[in-house]
């Protein structure tokens, strides 16, 4: 139990600085392409309190680690404005894909200091009992998911917004319909998986989040070694 408390205490702020970044980066570059909303509401900000979810950042991750279960949150999404944008259909393909680019942005600065920190200390600080080297390999493997998972086609994903700009104009509205329930369908779906064990998830993204963890990791040696 107390290994699992301290494990949330170290997940949490990664979680945070994750989240945010991410949020805001599709904020900033609808502002880019057009679309002020999010500046105007006062979410171009670092400041986590103007996105934490206390339910969906907080509490949800922090209730499932303790179930034993996969951690999974959210932020309160940064507004977007769609008919702002120059270009509607391609402007909300690049704010979407700006979340998860932010998230492997993060994830290459963590692996970048493992490298410096392990140069500094004269071995790899990936090992038990190294309190920096297991905070930046948890920081690394919240951004590695956080990108890969807001990939999937699934409304209300990231993915799924990149998906609808590619699709034809009458597909693309029921798609958009999509989007009002797919929240719902998809915490429906990742609750059976768990319950029945059906593992969809992990067979989905365990590959893909190995592959990447190892290429950050091996760019983290690539650093120590100069």
């Amino acid at each position: 139990m107390e290994d699992t408390v301290t494990l949330i205490a170290l997940l949490i702020p990664c979680l945070i600085v994750a989240i945010v970044f991410h949020e805001v980066a599709h904020g900033y570059v609808a502002m880019l392409l057009g679309d002020p909303t999010a500046s105007e509401r006062g979410r171009l900000t670092l400041n986590p309190i103007r996105h934490v979810d206390p339910v969906g950042t907080l509490l949800v991750p922090g209730a499932l680690l303790l179930a034993g279960a996969p951690a999974f949150g959210w932020a309160k999404p940064v507004p977007v404005n769609q008919y702002r944008l120059r270009n509607p259909r391609y402007g909300m393909m690049a704010v979407a894909l700006a979340g998860p680019a932010s998230n492997f942005v993060l994830a290459t600065l963590g692996a970048i200091l493992i490298g410096v920190l392990s140069a500094i200390n004269g071995a790899s600080i990936l090992v038990e009992g190294n309190v920096f080297g297991t905070v930046l390999t948890m920081f690394l493997l919240i951004n590695i998911f956080l990108g890969l998972f807001n990939l999937l086609p699934i409304p209300p994903f990231d993915g799924s917004h990149i998906v609808g700009g590619l699709l034809p104009d009458r597909l693309r509205f029921h798609w958009a319909r999509l989007q009002q329930v797919g929240i719902f369908l998809l915490v429906g779906v990742i609750a059976y998986s768990w319950l029945f064990g059906t593992g969809w998830l992990e067979t989905l993204l365990l590959p893909p989040l190995g592959l990447a963890m190892g290429l950050f990791l091996h760019l983290a040696d690539i650093v120590s070694g100069l």
